[in-house]
C-alpha cells in the first residue's frame, strides 16, 4: 500500500495497536490537553485533493502539541448521509495503519501522536491525507472521489469544531424514538480489538458504541456495506433480564468474539457483569461505595473525582477489554437513554459528575435530581459528597437509612449455637450480642479500610482505601477459642 503511494513508512494492519509513548513522540495532535475533531461528510463534488490548512509537522517543535482536525468529504453513487458516521469511524483504523502513528478516540475527542522515527523517515501530514484518500477509495468501491482537509491552524480548528458538534448532535437524535424492544437484532463492534483484545462493543437502539461515534443506525448501515467487517449483526435471542439488559444470544456472541474471556454481559448495569471497556470511551461510570452511588467522569474533565483520582487513572482500571464490576466505559449519548444503567437504579444512583458534563446532559436529568447531583464546584472529597447528598435530600440517602434498619432479633438462633458447639472443640465460650433498640447497633463505621492490591480486578500494585465506610451488621458472634489446657495439649 505505502509503496504505491510513495509513502515513506509502511502502511497496513500490521501496524495496528502500536503505542507512541511520551519519550518517543515527535508531536501530539489534539488529545486531552488540546482540542480537535474528525468528521466525514457525504458531498456531491469531492475532487480527490489533499489540503493542509496550517503547519505541517516539520514546522512544529519537537515534543509540542497542537489543535488538529481532519475533514473527509466523499462523493459517489448511492452514497447516503446515514453512512457518514460509519465512514468517519474508519479514520481511526486508517491512522493506526500508518507506521509510527497512534490514533485514539473519535469525534471531538480524538488524540493523535506521531513518533520520532517515522518523522525522521519523512512522514508528514500530506502523506497521512493521501493514505486516508486511497484507503477510502480502495475499501469502499462506491466512493468515487475523496477530499481530505487537515487543519492545524488553531483558530480554524476552533471555528470548524462547533459546526462539527452540531452535526454530531443531529446524528445522535436520529435514534431517539427507537428502543431495544422494537428490534430483533443488535450489532457488535470489534474495531478496537487491536488495543483491547477481549473487548466486544454491543450497540443497541438504547446504547450507542462506547466511543460515541456509532449509533444503532450507523451500525446497521456498516454491517450492510461490509458484512465481513468489524461491525456485525447480533441476534437478541431470549431475554434473561430485561432491566439489566441480559440476552442469551448476545452472551454467546460476546463469549465467541472475546476468545472466551467474557462469558456474559449486562448492557445496563455497572455492578453486575458490566460491558467490557476498550479505551475509546467518552466517559466512565464508577461506583462510590461510601455513598452506595455512582459518579460519572468524562474524558474532557481534567480535575479529580471525589475519589481523589482523575479520569486517566480510572480509565486505566477498566480499559483494554476488561470487565470490572463497579466501572464501565460509555458514550455521552447513553446518558440520554431511557435505559441509562437502569439495572442499578439509573439517575437516582448518580451522585457526582463534572459541571460541564452535567450542563451538557441537564435536559435528560430528572428535574427533581438536577440540584441534588454534586459537581466539582460543590465537593472535592467523599466526606463533602456525603454531606452534600444529605443536605440536598438526594434519594440515595433514603437508601442508606433503609439499609441501616435491620429487624431486631429477639432470640438466639438455635442452629447457630449448634453449629458453633459442633465446631467448638476447645472453645471456652460463645457469646451472642444482640442489637440495642436505643443505639440501633446495626452499623459499624470504619474510619479507614484498606482493600488489597488485585481487589475488583485492579492491578496488584494498586491499593483501595475506603474512608468512613459503613458496614451493616445483623448479628455479632464472639467465640473465645480454647483455654490454656487445650493449648497445652
Amino acid at each position: 500500500m505505502g509503496e504505491n503511494m510513495d509513502i515513506p513508512v509502511s502502511v497496513g494492519p500490521m501496524n495496528e495497536g502500536e503505542r507512541v509513548r511520551g519519550p518517543d513522540m515527535y508531536v501530539e495532535l489534539a488529545g486531552p490537553k488540546s482540542y480537535g475533531f474528525e468528521l466525514t461528510r457525504v458531498v456531491d463534488n469531492a475532487s480527490d485533493k489533499v489540503e493542509i490548512i496550517g503547519k505541517d509537522i516539520d514546522k512544529m517543535e519537537e515534543g509540542s502539541r497542537t489543535p488538529f482536525a481532519v475533514i473527509v468529504n466523499v462523493s459517489g453513487d448511492s452514497l447516503e448521509e446515514e453512512l457518514e458516521g460509519v465512514l468517519e469511524r474508519k479514520i481511526h483504523e486508517i491512522f493506526n495503519y500508518i507506521e509510527g502513528v497512534m490514533h485514539l478516540n473519535q469525534r471531538d475527542s480524538l488524540w493523535v501522536r506521531i513518533n520520532k522515527d517515522s518523522f525522521n523517515k519523512g512522514l508528514r501530514l500530506k502523506h497521512i491525507g493521501e493514505v486516508i484518500k486511497e484507503v477510502y477509495k480502495g475499501e469502499f468501491p462506491f466512493i468515487k472521489h475523496v477530499d481530505v482537509i487537515i487543519i492545524t491552524d488553531p483558530d480554524k480548528v476552533k471555528e470548524e469544531l462547533e459546526k462539527a458538534r452540531e452535526i454530531y448532535r443531529k446524528r445522535d437524535d436520529r435514534t431517539k424514538n427507537l428502543h431495544e424492544e422494537d428490534v430483533d437484532v443488535f450489532y457488535g463492534c470489534i474495531m478496537c480489538q487491536s488495543f483491547a483484545p477481549t473487548h466486544v462493543c454491543v450497540i443497541t437502539p438504547d446504547r450507542p458504541a462506547l466511543c460515541g461515534g456509532i449509533n444503532y443506525l450507523d451500525a446497521r448501515a456498516a454491517s450492510k456495506i461490509d458484512p465481513e467487517g468489524a461491525i456485525f449483526e447480533i441476534p437478541k435471542g431470549n431475554c434473561i433480564d430485561e432491566v439489566k439488559g441480559i440476552y442469551d444470544a448476545v452472551n454467546d456472541v460476546v463469549y465467541e468474539k472475546s476468545q472466551g474471556a467474557i462469558k456474559a454481559i449486562a448492557l445496563h448495569s455497572v455492578l453486575d457483569k458490566p460491558s467490557t471497556s476498550c479505551g475509546c470511551f467518552e466517559a466512565i461510570t464508577f461506583y462510590i461505595p461510601e455513598v452506595d452511588g455512582f459518579g460519572v467522569v468524562d474524558r474532557k474533565f481534567k480535575g479529580e473525582t471525589p475519589l481523589g483520582i482523575p479520569f486517566s487513572v480510572l480509565a486505566g482500571q477498566c480499559s483494554g477489554g476488561q470487565q470490572v464490576e463497579g466501572f464501565c466505559g460509555m458514550s455521552i449519548a447513553y446518558m440520554k437513554s431511557s435505559k441509562f444503567f437502569q439495572g442499578d437504579g439509573g439517575w437516582e444512583r448518580i451522585t457526582w459528575m463534572p459541571k460541564e458534563l452535567k450542563d451538557n446532559v441537564k435536559d435528560v436529568i430528572p428535574e427533581d435530581l438536577v440540584d441534588k447531583i454534586a459537581t466539582e464546584e460543590d465537593v472535592s472529597n467523599i466526606e463533602e459528597l456525603q454531606n452534600f447528598l444529605k443536605e440536598r435530600g438526594h434519594p440515595i440517602v433514603e437508601k442508606w437509612e433503609s439499609m441501616a434498619t435491620v429487624e431486631e432479633e429477639s432470640t438466639m438462633k438455635e442452629e447457630h449455637m449448634e453449629e458453633y458447639e459442633e465446631k467448638g472443640e476447645g472453645a471456652e465460650s460463645v457469646e451472642y450480642i444482640e442489637e440495642s433498640t436505643e443505639s440501633q447497633g446495626s452499623e459499624i463505621t470504619v474510619p479507614t479500610m484498606y482493600l488489597p492490591g488485585g481487589f475488583g480486578g485492579l492491578p496488584s500494585d494498586v491499593k483501595i482505601i475506603l474512608k468512613n465506610a459503613v458496614i451493616k451488621v445483623e448479628e455479632i458472634i464472639i467465640v473465645r477459642e480454647g483455654n490454656s489446657k487445650n493449648k497445652d495439649n
